[in-house]
């Protein structure tokens, strides 16, 4: 009897290695449209809705970048924590707790606050963020727990800590009873870009991030030593870099730009802290940073993407009648086709007769 095995390949071939995102997001666009034929939609209609509406213009551009901005964020920070061999899966935690840390700082200046202190409510997100790490690095360190089941169960307390604090203490009075906190100030605000957009400085530091990170991972003995400590602990200990402290810096430098990213937010396009600041964009990002291979140029690539299928989904929802876990499901898809089609890369499907 003929059985599948499969079978590695020699040297993967570095073109298809790069060239597999792209594949990958051929073959989700193609079951898509049969997803969407099944439906009773449009096809043709779907795909302008999910590529082109996000770019058709100037505003819609705004909002596009409004979107893939925590997202590129947060999966530059997780890139460390990957490349590292690090699995911070809890980065939507810390994106919270970035967001009630900013939010501490925004009530707590109060009104007719002087426009430095927007610094201080970012540097509060990113502190939150990195305090939220600290705890699976201090767990993984000191007990060796696993990182991704203590960053992930730590995303629902954070969760529950937004809802204590929008429910209970920090619940604006003013606010009809919706479950929110004031509005910061203007001057707490975050600067737009331009005029009639959200679009805002988050995206240049965002893209501050990613060349910044290139150079720390190509271009500094930091990075080096940094990649090595997590892939090779062993390897690490002879060359003199440590392991330990390769643990620590992917989980702090991964949770402080998740609570950079959720900073941004609740200063930025929301202004406010709700309860739906969770949105899954520290779910998403890990999507992001490994169709980006890991490398800020291609993050920057499929941040893009992934903010158009968010906005994609919405717009379905609104005007095709779609519903609204078509988002995750066009998410889904992009993450198993790039499964299979990475595992194709390194390894070739061999027919064999099974072994008595």
């Amino acid at each position: 009897m003929l059985e599948l095995k499969l079978e590695p390949r020699p040297q993967p071939s570095r073109l298809w290695v790069y060239a597999s995102p792209v594949l990958a997001l051929l073959l989700t666009v193609l079951i898509g449209i049969g997803l969407f034929a099944w439906l009773g939609t449009d096809p043709v209609r779907a795909l302008q809705i999910f590529f082109w509406e996000p770019i058709k213009s100037a505003y819609a551009f705004g909002e596009l970048m409004v979107k893939a901005t925590p997202l590129l964020i947060i999966a530059l920070g997780l890139a460390v924590c990957f490349r590292s061999n690090v699995w911070n899966i809890g980065a939507e935690g810390q994106y919270v707790v970035g967001a009630i840390a900013a939010t501490g700082v925004a009530l707590a200046a109060g009104k007719g606050a002087s426009s430095a202190m927007v610094l201080a409510v970012i540097a509060a997100g990113i502190a939150g963020g990195m305090v939220w790490a600290a705890a699976t690095a201090l767990l993984r360190d000191r007990f060796n727990a696993n990182e991704i089941l203590v960053s992930l169960m730590l995303v629902y307390v954070a969760i529950q800590l937004l809802n204590y604090l929008v429910f209970g203490p920090w619940k604006d009075p003013m606010g009809y009873n919706f479950p929110q906190t004031e509005r910061f100030d203007a001057a707490l605000r975050i600067p737009r870009l331009m005029d009639g957009s959200r679009m805002n400085i988050g995206l240049l530091i965002g893209l501050a991030g990613v060349a910044a990170l290139w150079v720390f991972l190509f271009r500094t003995r930091a990075g080096f030593a940094q990649l090595v400590g997590g892939q090779a602990p062993a390897a690490a200990r002879y060359a003199g870099f440590s392991a330990r402290r390769s643990l620590w810096v992917a989980l702090l430098v991964s949770g402080g730009a998740a609570g950079l990213a959720g900073a941004l937010e609740v200063a930025g396009p929301i202004g406010q802290l709700t309860p739906y600041v969770p949105v899954g964009y520290g779910f998403a990002a890990i999507i992001v940073a490994f169709v980006g291979r890991l490398h800020p140029v291609g993050i920057v690539l499929s941040a893009i993407l992934m903010s158009m299928f968010y906005i994609g989904g919405e717009l379905a929802q609104s005007r095709l009648g779609l519903p609204k876990s078509i988002t995750g499901v066009f998410q889904g898809l992009l993450l198993f086709t790039l499964l299979a089609c990475d595992t194709l890369v390194a390894y070739r499907i061999r027919l064999q007769k099974r072994s008595a």
